[in-house]
């Protein structure tokens, strides 16, 4: 004996289930039809500052930023950048050159958030690597 058939004994519940299966919406989920996304993934780190406390949380906020301001093209722009700084902007694309200069402003953004409550930071940087 079900719960249903226990606490509601004159409900009929196998056509309320016959019913709710015909609709496609509430069809159950197959991860199998489901394609996997591929993200690049990059690591942050606060080099060259003293307070080993503070650099998780410090990492956090950059990062957190960063990902704010780029979303999912955040490898894609530091590669962007990087190959905008090697050449000259006419050996690039378009598209290229706007995610160059989208790193630049989302860099800062994410550098100002990242060293916001940590006072001297003359030395101190962040470092941004693809994994």
């Amino acid at each position: 004996m079900t719960q249903a058939e226990l606490f509601a004994p004159n409900v009929q519940v196998k056509a309320i289930t016959a019913d709710l299966a015909t609709h496609e919406e509430d069809a159950p989920f197959r991860f199998e039809d489901v394609e996997p996304v591929h993200r690049v993934t990059y690591r942050v780190r606060l080099v060259d500052y003293p307070a080993v406390d503070a650099l998780k949380v410090a990492e956090q906020r950059f990062r957190r930023e960063l990902d704010r301001q780029l979303g999912d093209d955040v490898v894609l722009a530091l590669r962007a950048f990087q190959n905008a700084s090697e050449s000259g902007e006419s050996d690039l694309a378009k598209h290229e050159v706007a995610l160059a200069s989208r790193w630049i402003k989302a860099f800062d953004a994410a550098r100002t958030a990242g060293f916001r409550d940590l006072g001297d930071t003359n030395e101190a940087y962040f470092e941004v690597r693809p994994i």
